[in-house]
């Protein structure tokens, strides 16, 4: 048996609030939120006991998921919001949009700064990166 699909991408956030609006404005729904804790969870991550507020946000076609979490315990440990495109590890998360220029005027709204410029790749693409609440590093991608 092999791969089935991918279920989402976890980013860790300071205010769950904030990043859940922000998501909701780009245009995922919320589909839940819960704290989990307790010895079962800590045993998966391998940070002993934890508790940590979730909300899981999906996207218009309800194949792709985000899972923000909010820590509470044990306390965030590293900070790699503000890493430059080119640092090792995950790095952003890149989303198709239908306008990249209204997409742009809207998430200013919530914060979002351009990191670059948004490009023109051939015929195919548009594209740029944007620095969302608390830094987060997104892709915009409009096909042509």
């Amino acid at each position: 048996m092999g791969l089935k699909r991918m279920d989402n991408v976890g980013i860790v956030v300071e205010s769950l609030d904030t990043a859940i609006a922000f998501f909701a404005e780009l245009g995922l729904t919320l589909e839940g939120r819960a704290t989990i804790e307790g010895a079962w969870a800590g045993r998966v991550t391998g940070l002993g006991l934890q508790r940590v507020e979730i909300a899981m946000m999906v996207t218009p076609d309800g194949h792709s998921r985000i899972e923000l979490s909010q820590f509470l315990t044990p306390p965030v440990v590293a900070d790699h919001r503000n890493t430059p495109v080119n640092a090792l590890g995950y790095l952003r998360v890149m989303f198709a949009v239908d306008d990249i220029d209204e997409t742009l005027a809207r998430l200013r709204t919530r914060g979002a700064q351009l990191v670059g410029d948004v490009v023109q790749y051939e015929d195919s693409y548009r594209l740029c990166y944007i620095r969302g609440p608390e830094g987060l590093l997104i892709g915009l991608a409009e096909e042509l």
